[in-house]
């Protein structure tokens, strides 16, 4: 039978976990097989986020893959296993715990519709609070490196007393896996109340029981490839114009399977496993280069749940055991993810209903990233916009706005020099009542590595709210606090302001360096910062005055809005000039609807 193709989607070098969601949409749905309770039990064996939103109702999912060649018990993949995955070969290379594929989605109460953004790698940020690697103190890096420092430094502190066992790798992913939660929090100002994360070989062994996938692939035109490439480079895998494919980092080539030179154009086409894996791997060659990729896992996953639909895939318990059976070995969620009790509402989700784009940036190249060696090429990102194109695409007009009647109090638990005034001046220019600033002596909570939130009565909204803009985990209620006031304790290892508290994400990116970039990139006006009456000095600046999203749990939240229409949503961030969605090629007939064509 042939098959539509899962697993070699979601592995590879780059990228190779796009599709997580789905594995995670069938291992969800795996709850109607009986007999299966320990499978999917057995997968929440990931950090616990203290989750308590019902199952049948909106949740905030995040999807990290790894670009690591090991098992989450430490286990590096033998040769053949690399072999497979077209990933290195034994004592070479084999990743580091970077999640090369980040994907935050928003799921109705109900399961039927859902709205997805993929978050470039790339995307220059603080870290909601210092980690320490190899000596280095690090507080700025790419968004992507979160979990790896954060695996890192657990790694460091633990491995003389615990050895190199799998305790010591099950308690590094799940420490990577808090780091990288909370980063995208602080970010995106979102709560998040569950996630997935997914390493290599799992997904290949899917992919030998379901095969490839259906793909609409168009010859990109030469005005919107990487430098050099005279037009349709990105239907062959080239790391540079003329590189033979024995460089390619994927082994992507659309002739294989069947693409027809003499025919052209956008052409719908089958691609066999190991091109499937290639097809969303590769990115050299594209448009927009990593946005371009984003813009094929996402026309990836947009298939799978086609295909799976109208295949009845959902309905083989036979088949679904075999996936959970390999499930162990490459993915994860948060302890607590009820997978079982989650399932009823995703039975309903079709491709149509899943809505994907990719957040905004500016790309830049050759620039100086404190903690990385040499010049890098990244993104800027201008974090207001961020914040409202997530709010208002998952909760609609029910934001919670920074209320001037809430107090915001604000404690330096690092000694960090006048970090808790930059931090207040941040709350109050976002519309908040600045408060008390001071050193942690001057309150009653014990300070934590990690930054803590404590709210009085009638603040807990906006106690949530802000947890989420510094990337605490979550608010807590102390009955001594004053009402409406909320006490922010910034933790001891936090010695920069948080990333959802940048105007630009990181201390050292300027409204300049932004301005620049996104000019460069020919961003539309409404990405791009108002006009400033600071000068660009960089300093810390307000996110907005509307703030994030109410946490989907709490009954005195918000209510949600309708189901956006698909017209509201906003569309995949035009990068280099061009969209990588293909959206404006002629699409032919055989192209089922909900299905893109991509370059």
């Amino acid at each position: 039978m042939r098959g539509s193709g899962i697993g070699t989607l979601i592995f590879g070098k780059v990228g190779y976990v796009a599709m997580c969601l789905a594995a995670a949409i069938v291992l969800v749905v795996s709850g109607y097989a009986h007999g299966l309770v320990g499978d999917t039990t057995a997968l929440e064996g990931g950090a616990n986020l203290g989750s308590n939103v019902p199952p049948t109702g909106a949740m905030n999912i995040l999807l990290m893959g790894l670009e690591s060649r090991t098992n989450f018990q430490g286990q590096n993949l033998s040769e053949a296993q690399l072999t497979q995955t077209h990933s290195g070969k034994v004592g070479g290379d084999l990743g580091s715990q970077d999640t090369d594929t980040l994907i935050l989605v928003h799921v109705f109460a109900g399961g039927q519709k859902a709205i997805g953004y993929s978050i470039p790698r790339d995307d220059v940020v603080n870290f909601p609070h210092s980690v320490t690697v190899n000596g280095a103190v690090i507080t700025e890096g790419k968004i992507d490196a979160a979990y790896l420092y954060a695996y890192d430094q657990y790694e460091s502190a633990n491995i003389g007393t615990m050895g190199q066992t799998s305790a010591l790798y099950t308690g590094a992913n799940q420490a990577g896996q808090l780091f990288e939660t909370q980063t995208v929090e602080s970010v995106t100002g979102v709560h998040i109340d569950h996630f997935v994360v997914s390493n290599i070989e799992g997904f290949f062994q899917i992919a030998q029981q379901l095969g490839g996938i259906n793909v609409c692939i168009a010859p990109a035109p030469a005005s919107i490839e990487p430098d050099g490439f005279k037009g349709g480079g990105n239907l062959v895998d080239e790391p540079y114009p003329g590189a033979p494919l024995s460089k390619s980092n994927s082994g992507f080539d659309a002739f294989k399977d069947g693409y027809n030179e003499k025919k052209s154009g956008a052409q719908y086409i089958h691609l066999q496993p190991a091109q499937a894996l290639a097809f969303v791997r590769a990115r050299d060659s594209l448009p927009g280069v990593d946005i371009g990729r984003t813009a094929r896992q996402q026309a990836a996953i947009d298939y799978i749940i086609y295909d799976f639909k109208h295949r009845n895939v959902l309905t083989d318990p036979g088949l679904i055991s075999g996936m959970l059976n390999s499930a162990k070995s490459y993915l994860q969620t948060d302890q607590g993810f009820d997978l079982l009790s989650f399932a009823p509402q995703m039975q309903s989700l079709t491709g149509s209903h899943l809505k994907m784009s990719t957040l905004a940036d500016a790309a830049v190249q050759n620039i100086t990233i404190p903690g990385y060696p040499g010049l890098q090429d990244a993104n800027y990102i201008y974090v207001p916009n961020l914040q409202q194109t997530v709010n208002g695409a998952f909760y609609g007009s029910a934001a919670v706005k920074a209320a001037k009647s809430v107090t915001v109090d604000v404690y330096n638990g690092s000694g960090a020099p006048g970090l808790a005034g930059e931090v207040s001046q941040a709350f109050a220019a976002a519309g908040y009542t600045a408060g008390t600033t001071g050193n942690t002596s001057a309150q009653s909570q014990k300070p934590q590595g990690d930054t803590q939130v404590f709210y009085g009565a009638g603040a807990e909204t906006d106690a949530d709210s802000i947890a989420d803009m510094v990337g605490a985990q979550a608010a807590t209620s102390v009955s001594s606090l004053p009402a409406g006031h909320v006490e922010v304790l910034l933790g001891q290892q936090v010695i920069v302001v948080p990333p959802g508290l940048e105007a630009f994400g990181a201390t050292t990116v300027t409204e300049q360096d932004f301005v620049t970039a996104a000019q460069q990139n020919k961003l539309p006006a409404s990405e791009l910062p108002p006009a400033s009456t600071t000068g660009t000095t960089g300093t810390t600046q307000s996110v907005s005055a509307t703030e994030v999203g109410a946490r989907a749990v709490a009954p005195a939240h918000p209510a949600e809005p309708a189901h956006p229409a698909a017209s509201a949503l906003p569309a995949a961030s035009a990068h280099l000039a061009g969209t990588p969605s293909a959206a404006n090629v002629k699409r032919p007939a055989d192209v089922p609807a909900g299905i893109p064509c991509v370059y």
